[in-house]
């Protein structure tokens, strides 16, 4: 019986399927499952009928014999909108998803935007919905590294997590770039122009990352006062109010490394109407290399590239792999090596 035969609301069943190939349900099963014991020409009948009759597994009796959701968890310490405005995001859950997909394996956004949120989403990753979780935009002494830890969830984190005192860093997986390393290389990139007043506007300095690259920024600049610097927060109002900030603060400035593109992006802005040239007055050098910012900003941004979309499959990948291993031996608590990604200084027209 061809599908279009069938009538509206009748689902096949795992039955039709082996009576259709001709062989045992197990036999059916076996070849659902993945499971290598079948030859191949009665692997290829049963695939058949399967597209034949349109047949879908049963996914809760499935997950009985595999414990596995095919879900996992995608947390964000960050309020929806910013999903919708910073480009950042979408290469990261692009890179994600394609990989997740190539896993078999569907992503289910959590947010996380203020203290009432940890009980819900902590009680939804506890309670085997999802295979795993990755998690990104955590802040120092956030809770959730240590909840994920105790309910034995198998997780990776999208940066180096910001931990406090009395944590082990290296109990946590991770995928991060070499914000450090790409700091120095955009920071000496401004000394070589011989700029003298050389200014940064950092990230949130509760993240791991905005350390990390005003770390960057001092190796360079060992002496650096503190009006040479404002804080920001890695969106464009942030980078633009922190603009103004410091040419309040030290207004002979000739040098901005900014933590972000786009907070670069609201830096020029205020540049412009502050009356001064870019990159002539003031040389501007970014981090993240996204493309619909850094080509398109008036001048073109100088700017750190890091492989976003990359990074996204990265942390995707670490879990499946470590997913499957707790399948295996039913053991999420073994860790995997994190991964720091090379960054590299991309030269445009604003320095």
């Amino acid at each position: 019986m061809k599908l279009a035969e069938r009538l509206i609301g009748q689902r096949p069943t795992l039955e039709d399927v082996a009576r259709r190939a001709g062989v045992s349900k197990s036999t059916v099963s076996r070849v659902i499952n993945g499971e290598p014991r079948v030859r191949e020409a009665v692997a290829e009948r049963i695939r058949e009928a399967v597209a034949e009759l349109g047949y879908v597994p049963n996914q809760a009796a499935r997950r009985l014999v595999t414990r596995r959701n095919n879900a996992v968890a995608v947390v964000v310490t960050e309020p929806q909108n910013r999903l919708f405005v910073d480009p950042y995001f979408d290469c990261l859950l692009r890179g994600i998803r394609q990989e997740l997909v190539q896993h078999g394996a569907q992503p289910v956004l959590l947010f996380i935007e203020e203290q009432d949120d940890y009980p819900r989403v902590c009680n939804f990753l506890g309670g085997g919905h999802v295979d795993g979780a990755l998690l990104f935009s955590l802040r120092t002494d956030d809770p959730l590294p240590d909840m994920v830890e105790e309910m034995g969830l198998p997780a990776v984190f999208g940066g180096r997590p910001g931990l406090g005192s009395g944590h082990r860093g290296d109990v946590y997986t991770y995928v991060d770039a070499d914000n450090r390393g790409g700091a120095r290389e955009a920071v000496r990139h401004l000394v070589s122009l011989g700029r003298k007043r050389i200014t940064t506007i950092t990230g949130p300095l509760d993240q791991a990352s905005a350390m990390d690259r005003l770390d960057g920024y001092r190796d360079v600049l060992l002496d650096a006062p503190r009006q040479l610097l404002a804080e920001g927060d890695f969106t464009l109002q942030g980078g633009a109010d922190a603009m103004a900030q410091l040419l309040d603060q030290a207004p002979d400035l000739d040098a901005v490394f900014v933590a972000s593109d786009l907070m670069a992006s609201g830096a020029l802005r205020i540049l412009r109407e502050r009356g001064r040239t870019v990159p002539q007055d003031v040389a501007v050098v970014g981090f993240d290399d996204l493309t619909p910012i850094a080509e398109t900003t008036d001048p073109p941004l100088t700017t750190v590239h890091q492989d976003i979309e990359e990074m996204g499959r990265l942390m995707a990948r670490l879990l499946c792999n470590r997913t499957a291993h707790q399948s295996l031996q039913g053991d999420g608590s073994q860790g995997l090596p994190s991964v720091v990604t090379p960054t590299r200084l991309v030269l445009r027209k604003s320095a």
